[in-house]
């Protein structure tokens, strides 16, 4: 090209390439300022920064836990780190560590596919990338600091061997809490040096860098590290590390833990919270970042509530009990004012670590309550009748379910007030009958219960506790009855600062519980609180003076005992506080003589209770306007007589949704056919042996005749 050529060309489009050259250097500016500034040098591996430690605080902010307020961490050659240590690391995070260079191309392809076809995280990083990452670079998830990471693998791997590179990675990786490197882990775990370690302890240990919250044999799902350590012995296997004999061994092998011993207060509590925080912001944000976390345990309510439990709990050695556990709430605000665990968190001969406020356990007839709400909704009142009489039902098996009231003891006809007061089994099934499995599970999954996930596998003794919840759910759904129908969500977290001091979010609870989602009428909710409230409902089975009962203090409360009495309930409830206490065992064997939940649950709650509304005066709750009360016969629910009728019924006061009172008047004493040889009701076409005689006879919601005033001296079961 002639220079005379080239001249006009530059000419012509010299505004372009000026507009290339601009580009080209904001383009090399912003990736110097963006990525390059401030790129740490590889060589600084081995002295990587200090965290800063993240606190956790009750609701005045006293101190409950501090997170990593040190780094402890003891650098050893690789030489002296156990083989199988290192094989079970390599096997769990990077298979290939040593055939690859800083990238796994093949592991990220792998971890695309499952991402975008099966819809599943999986990681793709190699040791080398952990390493930087965790050592060089801050815990923000952004393509800068993901370019910075890949470009200081590179570097990484041009400076060191793979050796060195494995060496630098087990002695700086984090294994939870203040536990840096492996020596540190394998002393805070197992009390002795890492050369000592098994392969048993080896791949436990291999499996927290992961999560080392989540995977913590001392966090609140101590199951998981188990799990974990058999996924990796798994891998070894099949990777030719270990034999199948090594693998079952090092499975079998029991794991004696230090005892966990930092300064911690409600240690159920602040894991929970720790929990919830890494599911939010990571494991590197929470253990490294600073966080500041105002909570909304009150301490005090904590430290009575731990006393109690552990008191009653060590005085229930006659039945078999071993643990107790006990949750405060505020339904108004959904704040967590107290979370006991299990009598002792240290206690490893309970397996006192797991928190049983989150574990999965039947509520027995602490469930109820929902149920009857239901039939509250479809139009049946606190004066509907069931007959409370032995009976069956069919299922989709050959075998028919036919419940017994957990005394043995039938009562007749049972009005709703006194059938869910007196926790009556039979006239509970009956509902649940005639509301559907379908409906009751409907509505505790809009209360906050969220476990009820397959509604074909649950029949009838749903109503009974047929179906695992856990307590913090069961606390949130009952927190609907005291906000009068409203579902405030739990807030166990009121504020969160970053180590800057800046607001990351903060919980301002609502003024009233209507500002909540609105699940029940209030008709609804005031009619189930009044009946749990009402002492004289529960005098059949609990009399007048039950652990039940706060003197001068409106609560409502219900027990709850599964068959088996593997768990024993009670929760109770005021406009100011839910209280959830549970008895049991850890391992689920069964305990004796709690039929009745006085003797467990029960003393633990009233002293709770009683605590917290010591200084308070009486808060029942206040009636609605969608809601009356009518005078009602006391054994057929229905409207009394007019006052001089020959033979008129006792009468007692109910509550009704308006619209659901009822309309017919107690026809009385009426002739009935009467079977002589039985003296009962004859069978419908009976007509020999048969004459008619002057009795009460009840006509319950099922549909179900009985006579009241014939004569019951132990009836046959009878299928619906």
């Amino acid at each position: 090209m002639k220079v005379s050529t080239f001249v006009k060309f530059i000419k012509k489009y010299k505004w372009f390439f000026i507009l290339a050259l601009i580009v080209s250097s904001g383009l090399t500016t912003a990736t110097y300022f963006f990525i390059l500034k401030d790129l740490p040098l590889p060589t600084k591996l081995s002295s990587s920064s200090a965290p800063q430690t993240t606190q956790i605080f009750d609701r005045d902010q006293k101190l409950l836990y501090s997170i990593y307020s040190s780094k402890n961490q003891t650098f050893i050659p690789l030489s002296t780190i156990p083989k199988h240590m290192r094989e079970a690391t390599i096997a769990i995070e990077d298979k290939d560590f040593y055939k690859h260079g800083a990238l796994d191309f093949r592991a990220i392809s792998r971890a695309i596919f499952s991402i975008v076809v099966r819809k599943e995280l999986q990681g793709g990083s190699t040791l080398t990338q952990q390493l930087v990452k965790n050592s060089l670079l801050t815990p923000e998830r952004t393509i800068p600091r993901k370019i910075k990471e890949v470009i200081l693998s590179f570097a990484t791997e041009a400076i060191y061997s793979k050796n060195k590179i494995l060496e630098m990675y087990l002695n700086q990786i984090p294994y939870g809490g203040t536990s840096y490197g492996i020596e540190a882990a394998s002393q805070t775990y197992f009390g002795k040096k890492a050369q000592d370690l098994t392969l048993a302890q080896s791949a436990l240990l291999a499996g927290l860098p992961e999560a080392p919250t989540t995977n913590s044999p001392f966090g609140s799902h101590p199951e998981f590290a188990k799990k974990r350590q058999e996924t990796i012995l798994g891998k070894m296997y099949e990777q030719k590390y270990i034999s199948q004999k090594q693998k079952i061994a090092a499975i079998k092998e029991t794991l004696r833990f230090q005892k966990f011993s930092n300064n911690i207060f409600a240690p159920h509590f602040v894991l929970y919270i720790k929990d919830l925080l890494i599911k939010k912001y990571g494991e590197k944000m929470v253990e490294e970042g600073g966080l500041k976390v105002i909570t909304s345990l009150d301490s005090k309510i904590q430290d009575f509530a731990q006393n109690v439990v552990l008191e009653n709990v060590n005085g229930l050695e006659k039945y078999h009990a071993t643990n107790g556990s006990a949750l405060v709430t505020n339904p108004a605000t959904g704040e967590i004012l107290s979370m006991v665990g299990s009598k002792d968190y240290f206690d490893s001969t309970i397996d006192g670590n797991v928190n049983i406020t989150l574990a999965l356990r039947q509520p027995g007839s602490s469930i109820k309550p929902i149920n009857y709400a239901v039939g509250l909704i479809r139009g049946y009142t606190g004066a509907t009748t069931f007959v409370d009489q032995p009976i069956c039902f069919p299922t989709n098996t050959a075998a028919k379910y036919c419940p017994v009231n957990y005394d043995g003891k039938f009562n007749g006809v049972m009005q709703v007030r006194f059938a869910l007061g007196n926790s009556i089994n039979i006239p509970a099934i009956k509902m649940l009958k005639v509301n559907t499995v379908q409906a009751m599970i409907a509505t505790a999954s809009a209360m906050g219960i969220t476990t009820f996930t397959k509604p074909e596998k649950y029949g009838l003794s749903l109503t009974l506790g047929g179906g695992e919840v856990t307590m913090l759910e069961m606390a949130q759904a009952y927190g609907v009855f005291a906000n009068g129908g409203y579902r405030i969500n739990l807030h166990p977290i009121l504020k969160i600062t970053d180590s800057l001091n800046k607001v990351l979010e903060e919980y301002k609870p609502p003024s009233s519980p209507i500002f909540g989602k609105k699940i029940l009428p209030e008709g609804v909710s005031f009619i189930i609180s009044d009946i749990l409230a009402d002492n004289n409902a529960r005098l059949l089975e609990f009399g007048p003076n039950s652990a039940l009962k706060i003197p001068n203090q409106a609560v409502s409360v219900k027990t709850g005992t599964t068959n088996d009495f593997r768990d024993n309930w009670t929760i109770g409830y005021t406009p100011d506080f839910v209280v959830a206490t549970w008895v049991g065992n850890n391992d689920n064997t069964p305990m004796s003589n709690l039929a009745s939940g006085i003797t467990g649950a029960a003393p633990i709650w009233n002293d709770i209770m009683t605590y917290l509304l010591k200084d308070l005066s009486s808060h029942p709750f206040s009636r609605p306007p969608s809601v009356i009360q009518k005078k009602v016969c006391s054994v057929s629910g229905l409207i009394p007589p007019p006052d001089g009728t020959p033979n008129r019924c006792e009468t007692r006061f109910e509550y009704f949704i308006k619209g659901t009172e009822p309309r017919s008047i107690d026809p009385g004493i009426q002739k009935v056919k009467i079977d002589k040889d039985t003296n009962d009701l004859a069978l419908t076409g009976k007509t020999d042996n048969v004459e008619e005689r002057d009795h009460i006879v009840i006509t319950d919601a099922t549909g179900q005749t009985y006579c009241v005033t014939c004569p019951h001296p132990s009836p046959t079961p009878t299928t619906p």
